[in-house]
């Protein structure tokens, strides 16, 4: 009996062991398995994240563009117009330069004079102005010094002391210098 006690304690212990055995081996198998699962889905995630990164990134750079395009569009339309309006305004300096020049042989003609004022005030609604010259410092971004004469008692030098042809800015530019006589 102590015989077969002993067998089946052998047994048993072994027993024991073969199944303790074989749930480590399934252990070991079902976390072999599990972690590449895991490890595969962590780096499934870690791709998609990286693409959706991606995928912001390109649109968010696609937005700039499309926002810098419609700057750039809005700055080339208006320098257009600025451009038509200026050539249209260059056309009509002639206009009001014989317009002027009448009036200095005919100061009391009053046509003329109301010619030069509805000029003047198609000037000024586009943006035209005149360059004020005399008696102003010569400023050759504004001035275009013709003549040279001797400067009079009471005067300045390098000051303008009389306007030959006027001259006129559109905005900030000067669309043409103004012909003057200058005090030396």
């Amino acid at each position: 009996m102590e015989n077969e006690n002993e067998n089946l304690e052998q047994v048993s212990i072994a027993d024991a062991n073969k199944v303790a055995n074989e749930n480590s081996a399934e252990q070991i198998i079902t976390e072999d398995v599990a972690e590449p699962k895991v490890d595969e889905r962590d780096a499934q995630i870690a791709k998609l994240t990286e693409d959706l990164a991606a995928a912001n990134d390109r649109i968010l750079r696609l937005a700039a563009e499309v926002e810098n395009t419609r700057r750039r569009a809005a700055l080339d339309a208006e320098s257009r117009a600025r451009n038509r309006a200026m050539g249209v305004a260059e056309k009509l300096l002639p206009v009001m330069d014989a317009v002027q020049a009448a009036l200095k042989h005919s100061p009391d003609d009053e046509g003329l004079k109301t010619l030069e004022r509805a000029l003047e005030s198609s000037f000024a609604q586009i943006g035209i102005v005149k360059i004020e010259s005399v008696g102003q410092v010569m400023n050759p971004m504004f001035h275009n010094a013709i003549q040279v004469v001797p400067v009079s008692e009471g005067g300045k030098p390098n000051t303008v002391v009389q306007e030959l042809q006027t001259g006129y800015m559109f905005g900030d530019t000067v669309m043409r210098t103004a012909m003057v006589v200058v005090a030396k």
